[in-house]
Order: structure tokens, then C-alpha cells, then sequence
């Protein structure tokens, strides 16, 4: 069994372990730009200073963080259920489409009333979108993996026609040319601004808000413990009586919610505050589904832990666009550094677990608790 110093040792190495991959991503994109001929030191130096580098720029920060972090808090309450969410994207899509026609329809409501509606609708949208695939896993074992990625599509298809069709704003379709956007939504529903001279509105607090919230309800909840325990062993929560379908449909419906509220707060906290996209998923969401992914997986799948996680890759985001600016590298280059951040953060992923799983073996004759909360305990990376 490990003595305490070395398990002490260990359970620090397994923390800094994605900070170490972060770093070696970095690394990697150094050599990448020394490569085409700039400098890499001016290149990061304007990346940092692009993200953290005064109030408009934490804004802007905060602002990219927001959906990264209700996608990663969503994606942390379905992996403690052992299933796993890939369709944020489309969630996103169903928040926006739920919450941009209960504006058309509430418009007229004073904001006190209307901005709550909105967002609620967003929640109900995106908790329907993953209520199927969580169906689909509960009842007749679809993987849904396979699932939420096929709704993904759907989502984009659904979202085109109506942004084209029955949801266009009449000046595009009087003019004919046709852009997938509504009209300008009810300023009723506009998410206040916090800090004057910025952009910062209130869904960066929602988000940090709901990200507490997924927390106190996974670990101090009588409902986020049957969650966990399905997680842990299904064939043991069944014979504990826990209804393991139930609780593998409602990680995936509350994590769905989530990304649905992304996508509200996404409509109504934009300058032009109103829905629009080019066609794509991406051209609304900017892969916010797929990026809040990798910030639950950098927050070790723990809530809390993915709030500076998601502001650490809102920054990476934001001060790419700065370093690409400053220093004239192609935009692919910065595509491809986002790419390798991601790339080996994932691969970290293993080696903490088996850093942690090292960690967790109790010593001889001593008790162990999985159970207490601490982001170093097993349970916490998912093991």
C-alpha cells in the first residue's frame, strides 16, 4: 500500500497533470509558430494579454467562458450516470429555437417576467433534446454516443428551416436574401449588463450559479447520490432498489437543460439579440458543445472545478483571435493550437486516473470513503 507522503505526492502530481498537458500543448504551438517565423514569446504574449489583460478583455473572457461552462457543468452530471453527452451542440440549438419563440410570443411582457420565461423556455428546450437520447439509453439501449450526435444533425436541419422559413425576419424575406436569422427580439428579454462599457451580462453569474448548484445537488442531494450510484455499479443500485432507468434519463435531460440555457443565454446576451446562424451548428454555438467537453474533462468532471477550467479555455479562445492579430500567423494556426490544447488535455485524461487510482487504494486496515467530496477522491475523476 502507499505510504501517506507518497500518496500525498501522488494526489498533487495527479492534480497538475492536465495543467502539465496544457503546458506541453503550448509547447507544441511554440514550435509551430517559431516554425512559420514569428515569435512565439510575442505570440503568447499577446494571447494573455488578448484574454486577461484588462477589464474589457475578462469580459470578453467571462462572456466565452459562459456556455463552455453550463455545457461542461451538464456534461459533469451525466458522467457521474456513466453516460456521456456529445449532444451539447444540438442542445444549444433547441434552447435557442424554445427561447427565441417564447420572445415572438411573450414579446409584449415587461422584463420581469418575460427574461425568466425565456430562459426557462431555453432550460425546457435543450432538457427535451436530451431527454430522447436519454430514453433511448434507459429503455432499448441505444448508445448514446451514437444518438446525441445524430440529433446534433437534426437539430442544425430543424433550426434552417425554421430560421429560413416561419421564424425569418420579414425584411429578409421581403429583400430575398434569405439569411437563417429572426427579427430583432423583444428588448424585454435582453440579459442586463453588469459591468458598464463591456458586454459582461448576467449569464456569466447564471452559469457560475448553476455550476455551485450541480454540486450541492451531486453530492448533498438524496437524487444526485442515486445519480452517482447508478454511475458507480448499475447491477448494485438496482439491487439497492434505485431506479437505474430513471436516473440514466434524468442525468442526460438535466444536462441538456443546461446546454438549452446556453443557447438562450447565447440569443438574448448577443449585441445583435436575436437568433442567427449561417447553416451550421457552429456558426451560432462556436462549437461551445464540444469545447464545454474538454473544460468538464480539464475540471477533473467536477463542477466546481470546471468553472476556472471553462474561464481558463474562454481565454484560450479569446486571446487566440488576439495572438493571430498580433503577430500575423494564419488562422489555421490558431485552429490547429485550440486542436492541440484539446488533444492533450484528453490524453491526460487516462494518466490522472491512473494517478488517482494509485491514490485512492486505502491502506491496510484503514476505511475508505469515496464519498466525501474532495476533488482528490476517486469518485471525483470518474474511476
Amino acid at each position: 500500500m502507499p505510504r501517506p507522503a507518497e500518496r500525498h505526492l501522488t494526489s498533487r502530481l495527479g492534480v497538475m497533470v492536465p495543467l502539465i498537458a496544457a503546458l506541453g500543448a503550448f509547447a507544441v504551438g511554440a514550435v509551430m509558430i517559431w516554425l512559420l517565423g514569428a515569435s512565439p514569446w510575442e505570440g503568447f504574449k499577446a494571447l494573455i494579454s488578448g484574454a486577461f489583460g484588462g477589464r474589457s478583455e475578462l469580459a470578453d473572457t467571462a462572456l466565452k467562458a459562459t456556455p463552455l461552462l453550463l455545457v461542461g457543468t451538464g456534461i459533469c452530471i451525466a458522467f457521474r450516470a456513466r453516460v456521456i453527452n456529445v449532444g451539447g451542440e444540438g442542445q444549444i440549438l433547441l434552447g435557442a429555437l424554445f427561447s427565441t419563440v417564447a420572445a415572438i410570443a411573450l414579446g409584449d411582457l415587461p422584463r420581469p417576467a418575460l427574461l425568466p420565461l425565456v430562459l426557462v423556455a431555453g432550460t425546457l428546450g435543450g432538457g427535451l433534446w436530451g431527454a430522447i437520447p436519454g430514453a433511448l439509453k434507459a429503455y432499448l439501449g441505444v448508445n448514446e454516443i451514437l444518438s446525441t450526435i445524430m440529433l446534433n444533425i437534426v437539430a442544425v436541419q430543424v433550426v434552417t428551416y425554421l430560421l429560413r422559413g416561419p421564424l425569418i425576419d420579414p425584411a429578409q424575406a421581403e429583400s430575398g436574401a434569405r439569411i437563417p436569422q429572426t427579427e430583432r427580439l423583444s428588448p424585454n428579454a435582453d440579459l442586463p449588463i453588469l459591468l458598464g462599457g463591456t458586454r459582461l451580462h448576467l449569464g456569466a453569474v447564471i452559469a457560475v450559479g448553476l455550476a455551485v448548484a450541480a454540486w450541492v445537488f451531486l453530492w448533498q442531494s438524496s437524487a444526485g447520490y442515486r445519480v452517482r450510484a447508478v454511475g458507480a455499479g448499475p447491477d448494485a443500485a438496482r439491487y439497492a432498489g434505485i431506479p437505474v432507468r430513471s436516473m440514466t434519463m434524468l442525468a442526460l435531460t438535466l444536462s441538456g437543460a443546461l446546454c438549452g440555457l446556453a443557447g438562450a443565454i447565447l440569443v438574448f446576451g448577443s449585441e445583435s439579440h436575436r437568433f442567427i446562424t449561417d447553416g451550421s451548428s457552429t456558426g451560432f454555438t462556436g462549437s461551445a458543445g464540444f469545447n464545454g467537453i474538454v473544460a468538464a474533462l480539464f475540471g477533473a468532471l467536477h463542477p466546481l472545478w470546471t468553472i476556472p477550467a471553462s474561464f481558463l479555455f474562454g481565454g484560450l479562445l479569446v486571446g487566440a483571435n488576439a495572438m493571430q492579430r498580433e503577430i500575423q500567423i494564419p488562422a489555421s494556426l490558431v485552429v490547429a493550437l485550440n486542436g492541440i490544447v484539446v488533444l492533450f488535455v484528453v490524453a491526460s485524461v487516462d494518466v490522472r486516473r491512473r494517478i488517482m487510482l494509485r491514490t485512492s487504494r486505502p491502506q491496510a486496515g484503514a476505511p475508505h470513503d469515496s464519498t466525501d467530496g474532495s476533488v482528490l477522491a476517486l469518485d471525483e475523476v470518474g474511476v
